[in-house]
């Protein structure tokens, strides 16, 4: 579904590399979450799987990126924007309409949607974003989190093979930002949607995702299944990631021979491992 081969990207003018010598499968029906310290290049990444960059953000590239069979070069933006759907760190300048309805509504029409499919989809896409009661609003009258659900709909009823998302809980309380983690993975589950997501809430992402990559410098240090990154927790810190404090404590629990299952990722599976932890201290 998307394939990276020693790609590398210097934005113009800029001295440094972006992003150097990477490469990453991400296979269909995946749900992939992107973790790094800030100027690691996961933005810049995101603009590479939407052809954004090169296209728009010019510079030095290099290297193979294919989206679904395509080369995301040759192809650019238009093109990709058929399979891949994109919610921006920068909400604002993603929307364009003045009402949440036409805001969905411009989308659908834009790709040519017919008719009699156009009011279904409105309709499940807001109620999948939980913001049915704001169909009718002024999108200036909205938060920052309404907005970012806004985005998140307005890419749901386009209904993509795959959804590139930058830090899209960034807005959103807890409780929104777990109902929008919920979104994802009914989308990846129920309808096959490939999911590749920037997120700084390491533990909620971790919980949901099924596989992790970690950024630093521009590259990717570790790549894998989520239980697996984690427990390479060294890498993780040396990054300068902050990793989530169960991840210490089951290691910290590890090396006193108290606990020796998986890495948890829930909070179910933190209190199963400190249960466990304490009955093999009473032995």
């Amino acid at each position: 579904m998307i394939k990276i081969e020693g790609m590398a990207f210097r934005y113009d003018g800029a001295s440094e590399y972006a992003l150097y010598d990477m490469s990453l499968d991400v296979r269909e029906g995946d749900f992939v979450g992107i973790i790094g310290p800030s100027g690691a290049g996961k933005s810049t990444l995101t603009y590479v799987l939407n052809g954004i960059v090169p296209h728009h953000y010019r510079g030095d590239f290099y290297g193979r990126v294919e989206i679904c069979g395509m080369d995301a070069v040759k192809a650019g933006p238009e093109n990709l924007s058929k399979y891949v759907g994109s919610v921006f760190q920068d909400v604002e300048g993603q929307l364009l309409s003045s009402v949440v309805e036409d805001e969905i509504l411009f989308g659908l029409e834009n790709f040519g949607i017919p008719r009699e499919e156009i009011e279904p989809r409105i309709e499940y896409a807001l109620e999948t974003a939980g913001i049915s009661g704001l169909r009718h609003r002024d999108i200036s009258s909205l938060s920052g989190g309404q907005k970012q659900k806004v985005a998140i709909a307005s890419i749901i009823a386009l209904r993509p093979k795959i959804m590139i998302l930058d830090e899209p809980t960034g807005e959103l309380d807890p409780q929104s930002s777990r109902r929008m983690f919920e979104t994802l993975r009914e989308l990846n589950g129920r309808h096959g949607v490939t999911i590749v997501i920037v997120e700084q809430k390491i533990m909620m992402l971790c919980e949901f995702a099924g596989r992790l990559a970690v950024m630093d410098g521009g590259r990717i240090l570790t790549e894998g299944a989520v239980r697996d990154v984690l427990r390479r927790s060294e890498v993780l810190e040396e990054a300068g990631v902050n990793i989530p404090r169960v991840t210490t404590l089951s290691r910290k629990l590890r090396d006193r021979g108290l606990y020796d299952g998986s890495t948890p990722v829930s909070l179910a599976e933190a209190e199963t491992m400190m249960r466990t932890s304490a009955g093999n201290a009473e032995i």
